[in-house]
C-alpha cells in the first residue's frame, strides 16, 4: 500500500505561480512512476504530467506546455508540480497518483494509488 498526500493548492491570481507537493509513504517510492492529474467541475479527470523513477518526464503539452514542471525527490518521497503563468482554466482539484514499477502514462485507470487532491483556484 502507498499513501499519497498532496499539498500546496490555494487561490492565486492569473499569471501567478504555485508549487504542489505530494508526499508518499508505504512502499519504496523510487519504484513508482508518479503522475499529476486534475479535475475541474463537470469535466473528466485530465492527465497533467508524469515522471518515472529515473526522472523521465511526460506532459500534457496541449494544456500545460512550457508552464508546468514535474520533478521528484526520491530521498524525500516527494513529487512536485511547479505551475507558472497560471490561467483561470487551470482551476481544478489536482491529484497525484502512483504507478508501481512501470513508466508514467496518461491514462488515469493505469495508476494504482491516488491522493485525496488539493484545490487550485485561479482568479482572473
Amino acid at each position: 500500500q502507498v499513501q499519497l498526500v498532496e499539498s500546496g493548492g490555494g487561490l492565486v491570481q492569473a499569471g501567478g505561480s504555485l508549487r504542489l507537493s505530494c508526499v508518499a509513504s508505504g512502499r519504496t517510492f523510487s519504484s513508482y512512476a508518479m503522475g499529476w492529474f486534475r479535475q475541474a467541475p463537470g469535466k473528466e479527470r485530465e492527465f497533467v504530467a508524469g515522471i518515472g523513477w529515473s526522472g523521465t518526464m511526460r506532459y500534457n503539452t496541449d494544456s500545460v506546455k512550457g508552464r508546468f514542471t514535474i520533478s521528484r525527490d526520491n530521498a524525500k518521497n516527494t513529487v512536485y508540480l511547479q505551475m507558472n503563468i497560471l490561467k483561470p482554466e487551470d482551476t481544478a482539484v489536482y491529484y497525484c497518483a502512483a504507478r508501481f514499477n512501470r513508466p508514467p502514462v496518461s491514462a488515469a485507470r493505469d495508476y494504482d494509488y491516488w491522493g485525496q487532491g488539493t484545490q487550485v483556484t485561479v482568479s482572473s
